[in-house]
């Protein structure tokens, strides 16, 4: 059973820093592409940053130059750097990877809370 576990979510004023962790567990070949989601209140989900295996990344602009995507293929974990934050980024995140077992398929992480106060 793949599973894919946040951390890092909380509460922080605005100009502050969070580091959002992902770590994948369970049985699985490879991962391909890793990234993050985040869905505010009464909005649909919107990516906001992904990462391929080979390192390759792409963010929406609202976040460019604010968040920074990695990962560690060692330990099966992406993070996500948020600097400068503003309260628009406030949100639930989401992690997702394209994992390979028997098959490739899109897991999802449980989703982390991060409020952004003014």
């Amino acid at each position: 059973q793949v599973q894919l576990v946040e951390s890092g979510g909380g509460l922080v004023q605005a100009g502050g820093s969070l580091r959002l962790s992902c770590a994948a567990s369970g049985r699985f070949f490879s991962i391909n592409a890793m990234g993050w989601y985040r869905q505010a209140p009464g909005k649909q989900r919107e990516l906001v940053a992904i990462i391929t295996s080979g390192g390759s990344t792409n963010y929406t602009d609202s976040v460019k130059g604010r968040f920074t995507i990695s990962r560690d293929n060692a330990k099966s974990t992406v993070y996500l750097q948020m600097n400068s934050l503003k309260p628009e980024d406030t949100a639930v995140y989401y992690c997702y990877g394209h994992i390979a077992t028997i098959i490739l398929r899109q897991y999802w992480g449980q989703g982390t809370q991060v409020t952004v106060s003014s």
